[in-house]
C-alpha cells in the first residue's frame, strides 16, 4: 500500500527553521517526482517546492527560493523539505505528493499524497 507520512511541522518563530520529512512506504521514493504544497486557510493549495525523480532537479515556488531547500535521501526513501527565514505567511498545512516522471507544479497531477503537517509561524 502506498503511503506518504509528512512529519516535522509544528510552532515556530519568525526568522526560525524547520525540517519537514516525508517518508514512503510501499513504494521507492527515487522512481518518483516528490512536491511539497502547502494550503493556509481561506486559500488554494500551492506547491512550494519540488524534486524530480533520479536526476533530482529541483524547483522552487518564487515566494520561498533562497529560504527553503529539497533534498532526497533515497537510502532511508525520505524527501526533506528545510524551512529556514520562516515568515508568519509561510503559516499552512504542509502536503508532500508523488507522481511518476517529472514535477509539475499542479495538485491535481500527483497522484498519492500524505496526510499534511502543520506550519504555524507566530511571535
Amino acid at each position: 500500500q502506498f503511503e506518504l507520512v509528512e512529519s516535522g511541522g509544528g510552532l515556530a518563530q519568525p526568522g526560525g527553521s524547520l525540517r519537514l520529512s516525508c517518508a514512503a512506504s510501499g513504494f521507492t521514493l527515487n522512481n518518483y517526482a516528490i512536491g511539497w504544497f502547502r494550503q493556509a486557510p481561506g486559500k488554494e493549495r500551492e506547491g512550494v517546492s519540488c524534486i524530480s525523480n533520479s536526476r533530482e532537479t529541483a524547483n522552487y515556488a518564487d515566494s520561498v527560493k533562497g529560504r527553503f531547500t529539497i533534498s532526497r535521501d533515497n537510502a532511508n526513501n525520505t524527501v526533506y523539505l528545510q524551512i529556514n527565514s520562516l515568515k508568519p505567511e509561510d503559516t499552512a498545512v504542509y502536503y508532500c505528493a508523488a507522481r511518476m516522471m517529472s514535477c509539475n507544479r499542479w495538485p491535481v497531477a500527483y497522484r498519492y499524497w500524505g496526510q499534511g503537517t502543520q506550519v504555524t509561524v507566530s511571535s
